[in-house]
């Protein structure tokens, strides 16, 4: 495939608005592809360059794609921008600059699909002091080569933000029609290899193969979520629940063969040397091949210390050695995946637990299996006493469903309104913080997975925070129109609110009154916030309460 032929169908998905016809478009393209195509084509239309599990990142920011436009267009890089700033959209304002380029340019090499991969690919495994100067090299090679549609989606490939409306969900949908095979199927491959290109690679070859799929050790799946609820409900709903402590700490997911082990961080990247103590403690707790799901907290004086504390030894890169002498790094495990090469995903909790305690001897989270109301309550109550967050109430026959977040995992903790959504905008400040970021406009996520605005926030930031945030959204800057800046998404924080009220001053027809920023969670990736569907839910819930 042409990579203009891959524009075209871009650009084709970009004008449907129909979730179904989308659908169809894709699965009449994936039987046409090769298989070295099929796995790349999968991974580009959702605006990816590599499989989630995967190490690999492109480590390419606005800054430098700029550099290159400007460069193949014979203009400054700072009417690049202006052009951005313009359009509002990246792929739009490379579109119109090379469409200028072309009428002045007399050859380029036709792009493939695989070209684009490849060369893509080599920028992520460029390293050292000339890294910079090679991805550059790199980036003015491909824009030189891209006509005015092909640049549109390359620069949107390479930050990662396609726009086309096509997420997940559409994609395993078009595998199984494309291929006849169940969409069920589908899902649980994907569940347990967490790539949809190489799901679709063995949907070619039938159902049966799909079948064989089993989670691999030292490649990490995505983890389980859960959603807020009451002890009540959970109860009336369920019957007796698996009650667990809340911590208050990361997420982290932990593999082990023989003697080698590494640690997983919530967005799947590698974080074991900056946690060798906890992958320590962990190594020595079990003789067996394994993968365990956990909760690494800090703990000082007996008491859990603060998320931001756990936070930072999970970015930290240096001085770690001095690092791990102030501060206790406790994992919590709480359910396992994999046992000696044997896949458990499909076991029910409850004999996923009864596997954990056998194998596991230390650091298995304590847990209290009731009916009663009352026995859950007090668990809660004493979760909050000895500093943890609250609870997790967990279905006892329920399945392990990576990176879903349904009614088998319920969250209980005291009654302040939060939401997880992705920064994607803000506004300069004013007066002595004119020069960091004031408001940031927050976005949650549709089912296809595009950002739908819903609110902005500007209270609850400390200077330290204001100062953290604008060194972590600097580079993301896309662009710049008066005192309104926008950014690459990425970055994920938790906010309150007192309730959610119906609005039209954004997309998706909510807004938030009142919201207050809690805190950082750049140990969440986009694809966790909350859905636009959850927020109609709450919603719901909120005006059947009396409340809105």
């Amino acid at each position: 495939m042409n990579f203009l032929e891959f524009a075209r169908v871009c650009e084709q998905l970009e004008g449907i608005p129909g979730r179904l016809a989308m659908i169809d478009l894709i699965s009449r393209v994936l039987p046409t592809l090769s298989d070295e195509e099929l796995p790349v084509f999968i991974r580009f239309v959702m605006g990816r360059i590599f499989p989630d599990w995967s190490p690999e990142k492109l480590g390419i920011g606005p800054s430098l794609l700029y550099e290159g436009v400007a460069y193949v267009a014979g203009i400054r890089k700072e009417e690049v921008v202006r052009i951005i700033n313009r359009t509002g959209d990246v792929g739009k304002a490379v579109e119109e600059i090379l469409a200028r380029k072309e009428q002045t340019s007399f050859f380029s090499e036709e792009l493939s699909l695989l070209d684009v991969y490849r060369e893509l690919a080599a920028i992520a495994a460029t390293g050292g002091v000339r890294s910079q100067k090679e991805k550059l090299r790199v980036v003015r090679k491909l824009f030189g080569n891209a006509g005015p549609l092909e640049g549109k989606y390359l620069s949107r490939i390479m930050l990662e933000d396609l726009r086309i409306g096509v997420g997940e969900g559409n994609v395993r949908e078009a595998i199984a029609r494309a291929f006849r095979i169940d969409s069920y199927q589908v899902e649980h491959a994907f569940q347990a290899i967490n790539d949809l290109g190489q799901v679709a690679l063995l949907a070619r070859e039938g159902e049966e193969r799909l079948k064989e799929v089993r989670i691999e050790l030292f490649h990490p799946v995505k983890m389980m979520l859960a959603q807020q609820g009451s002890i009540g409900s959970a109860i009336a709903e369920n019957g007796a629940m698996a009650a667990e402590y809340k911590y208050d700490g990361s997420r982290f997911q932990f593999h082990k063969s023989g003697g080698t082990c590494r640690m997983y961080s919530r967005k799947l990247e590698d974080v074991t040397d900056a946690l060798p103590d906890v992958a320590e403690l962990l190594m020595k707790s079990t003789n067996h091949d394994v993968i365990l799901d956990g909760e690494v907290i800090a703990i000082q004086d007996g008491r859990p210390m603060p998320f931001q504390t756990v936070l930072r030894r999970f970015r930290r890169k240096y001085g770690i050695d001095e690092i791990r002498e102030e501060i206790r790094m406790i994992p919590n495990v709480f359910d396992i995946l994999h046992l000696d090469g044997e896949t458990l995903i499909d076991l029910p909790f409850s004999e996923r637990r009864s596997r954990l305690i056998l194998v596991v001897q230390d650091y298995v989270a304590p847990q209290v299996m009731s009916a009663d109301p009352e026995v859950i309550g007090t668990m809660y109550q004493d979760a909050l006493a000895a500093g943890h967050e609250g609870l997790m109430l967990k279905v006892p026959a329920s399945p392990y469903t990576p990176g879903v977040r349904g009614k088998n995992w319920i969250k209980i903790k005291p009654a302040v309104d939060t939401l997880d959504l992705a920064v994607i905008g803000a506004d300069w400040g004013e007066g002595k913080r004119a020069h960091l970021f004031g408001s940031f406009l927050l976005a949650c996520q549709d089912s296809s997975g595009s950002l739908i605005p819903l609110s902005k926030v500007a209270t609850g930031f400390s200077d330290e925070q204001l100062q953290e945030m604008y060194a972590l959204l600097s580079d993301r800057v896309i662009s710049e129109s008066g005192k309104e800046v926008r950014f690459e998404p990425g970055l994920v924080i938790e906010v309150g609110y007192s309730e959610i009220q119906m609005s039209p001053n954004y997309e998706g027809g909510f807004a938030l009154r009142f919201p207050r920023f809690i805190r950082l969670r750049d140990d969440k990736s986009i694809d966790e916030i909350e859905t636009l569907e959850g927020i109609r839910d709450r919603h719901s819930r909120q005006s059947a309460n009396g409340k809105g």
